[in-house]
C-alpha cells in the first residue's frame, strides 16, 4: 500500500459515518440545493412553507417532548406504564376514546408514542391511541361541524375512535403470537423492552430538578427528542410542499367525485399519500360534496389522510421497524375505507 493510498480509507469513512448520522438532513440540504438550481422562486417558497410548518406545529411537540422528557426524569413513565396494565379489552377502550378527544396532532404524538413503547406499554393500546389521535380533537370538532355539519362531525368522531378500537384489537390478536415484539427501531428508546417498569416499578422523584442526574437525564431526553423530530418532520415538510406546488390540492380532491363504493375507495387510497391539512381540507371536501362527491368518500379521504399524512407517516418510518410501519398503514387504510362505506350507508338508509 503507498502513502498516497492511505488517507483513501479514512475518506471514506469519514463520509460514512457523516451520511449515517446525518443523511436525513444531508437529504433534505441536496432536495434544495437541486431545486434552488431548478427554481429559486419555489426553493424560497419551499423553505417558508417548512419553517411555517415547524412553527404551527411547534406548541404540540414542545408540549409532548416536555410530557415525555419529564416522565423519564421523574420517573413518572412507571405510573403511566402501570395505567396501561390489566384487561386488553379495557386498555384498547380506553386509549382509542383517550386518543379520539387529544389535542394532539399526528405528528405531536410522536414522542409520547415513543415514550410509551419504550416504557413497555403494550402496542395494542398504543396502536388505539395512535390511530385515534390524528383524526379528530376538540378544536376539529368545531370547524367540522361549523364546515361540514354536525352529522359529519359526529361521523369523523365516531371513525376515529372505531379506528382506534380496530387497530388495537388487530395488534393484541397479533401479538399474541409474537409477531410484534419490540416494535422500535434499534436506538429509539429501548426496543419496546421497558416490560420490567411496569412488573417492579421504581419510586416516582417528582422534584426531579433537585438531583443533578435528573435534571441532566431531563436535558438529554428532550434533546434527543427535538433533534429526532426535527430533522424527520423538516424533511416531510419540504416533501409536503413541493407535493402541494406540483399536484394542487384542487387536482387531488377532484378525483373524487360521483357515488357508490369506487369513489370512497379512491378517496381512501388518495389521502394516504396526498397529504392535505386536516383543516384546509375540510372547506374543499366541503365543496365537493355540494357538487355531488359522495359524502363517504370525503369521510375516507379525511380519516385517511389525517392517520397517514406525509410528516406523520416519515415520523413513523423513522421510529417502528417495517412491520409495524406497514401494519399501521394497512389498518388505516382498512378503517378509513370501513368508515366510508358506512357513513355512506348511513346518508342512504
Amino acid at each position: 500500500m503507498t502513502e498516497t493510498s492511505l488517507p483513501q480509507p479514512r475518506a471514506t469513512g469519514f463520509l460514512r459515518r457523516l451520511w449515517k448520522d446525518h443523511r436525513i438532513w444531508l437529504i433534505s440540504a441536496l432536495i434544495l440545493i437541486v431545486l434552488a438550481l431548478a427554481d429559486a422562486a419555489q426553493a424560497r417558497t419551499t423553505i417558508l412553507f417548512t419553517l411555517d410548518a415547524l412553527l404551527r406545529t411547534a406548541p404540540f411537540l414542545l408540549l409532548s417532548i416536555g410530557i415525555a422528557a419529564w416522565a423519564s426524569a421523574t420517573g413518572a413513565d412507571n405510573l403511566i406504564a402501570r395505567a396501561f396494565t390489566g384487561a386488553p379489552a379495557l386498555m384498547i377502550l380506553l386509549a382509542a376514546l383517550a386518543g379520539g378527544l387529544s389535542p394532539f396532532c399526528s405528528c405531536g404524538v410522536i414522542p409520547l408514542i415513543a415514550a410509551l413503547l419504550a416504557m413497555g406499554v403494550p402496542l395494542s393500546a398504543v396502536m388505539a391511541f395512535w390511530l385515534a389521535s390524528p383524526v379528530m380533537d376538540p378544536s376539529m370538532f368545531v370547524l367540522t361541524t361549523g364546515v361540514l355539519g354536525l352529522e359529519f362531525a359526529i361521523a369523523k368522531t365516531l371513525a376515529a375512535v372505531g379506528l382506534g378500537l380496530m387497530g388495537g384489537c388487530v395488534v393484541h390478536l397479533m401479538g399474541r403470537g409474537g409477531a410484534l415484539r419490540d416494535p422500535l427501531r434499534a436506538g429509539i428508546g429501548n426496543g419496546g423492552c421497558g416490560g420490567a417498569r411496569v412488573r417492579a416499578p421504581k419510586p416516582v422523584v417528582w422534584r426531579f430538578w433537585s438531583e443533578p442526574e435528573r435534571r441532566a437525564k431531563f436535558g438529554r431526553e428532550a434533546l434527543n427528542v427535538t433533534l429526532f423530530l426535527l430533522k424527520w418532520l423538516t424533511l416531510a415538510f419540504i416533501l409536503e410542499s413541493l407535493m402541494l406546488a406540483f399536484i394542487p390540492a384542487e387536482t387531488i380532491t377532484g378525483m373524487l367525485g360521483g357515488t357508490g363504493i369506487g369513489p370512497i375507495l379512491l378517496g381512501t387510497l388518495v389521502g394516504v399519500p396526498a397529504y392535505l391539512n386536516g383543516y384546509a381540507a375540510l372547506p374543499l371536501v366541503g365543496g365537493l360534496i355540494g357538487q355531488g362527491m359522495a359524502p363517504g368518500a370525503g369521510l375516507a379521504f379525511l380519516v385517511a389522510g389525517g392517520v397517514t399524512s406525509l410528516p406523520a407517516a416519515i415520523a413513523v418510518w423513522a421510529l417502528v421497524k417495517p412491520r409495524v410501519f406497514v401494519l399501521y398503514i394497512g389498518l388505516s387504510l382498512i378503517g378509513a375505507f370501513a368508515s366510508g362505506v358506512l357513513f355512506q350507508l348511513w346518508n342512504f338508509a
